[in-house]
Parts: structure tokens; sequence; C-alpha cells
């Protein structure tokens, strides 16, 4: 939660989630997102825009069933600097937090 916080209010305004069983508790984050929180449709992978190829990077750090409790905060910040700084084809080669910065100051 106290990363959340941390967002700008235009970057969590809402958040489109999968249905998996860990947004169990999402009623704990619905305070820190002023739109809402969606849940795509079974089946409906495009409704997470780009969750899917993110997820498929993440896993080239942590495979999948990876135990994270394994893992430092550090550890996980390592790799969130990585992914948010390598260029992205759908970005036009710019990186994420390129492409955030901008999307911020707009």
């Amino acid at each position: 939660m106290a990363t959340l916080s941390t967002l700008p209010e235009q970057a969590r305004r809402s958040l489109t989630w999968d249905q998996g069983s860990e947004m169990a508790r999402h009623h704990e984050l619905a305070p820190y997102f002023t739109d809402g929180i969606f849940f795509a449709r079974p089946g409906g992978p495009w409704e997470r825009g780009t969750n899917e190829n993110t997820n498929g990077l993440i896993r080239q750090y942590l495979p999948k069933r990876t135990n994270l409790s394994l893992h430092t905060a550090d550890d996980l910040r390592v790799i969130d600097h990585r992914l948010n700084n390598r260029p992205r084809k759908t970005l036009s080669r710019q990186t994420p937090a390129q492409a955030f910065a901008a999307a911020l100051a707009l």
C-alpha cells in the first residue's frame, strides 16, 4: 500500500486486473484508485493492456511459481529498475520510465 500512495494521482486513477485469486482482497486497494478497480473478463487478455507482455518480461527474472519471500525488497527493486528502463517497441523505443514521465508532464 505504501508504494501505491507514492504514485502521482493521475497514475493511480484505475486498475484493471486479471480474475486471479491474488485480488481476493481488492477492497483493500480500492481506496487508492479514484476511478475504481476493474476486472478483465475471463479469456480477454487484451483488456489488460500490456500486462501479458510484461508478465513475460518478469518471467525472465522470476519464473512462474517463484517464492517471492526468498527475494528482498532490494532484489525486486533491481528487477523493477531493469524492466522500467528497458526500451520497448510498443513505446517507440522509449523506456516505460520515459513514457511514464512524458505522460505525467501532459
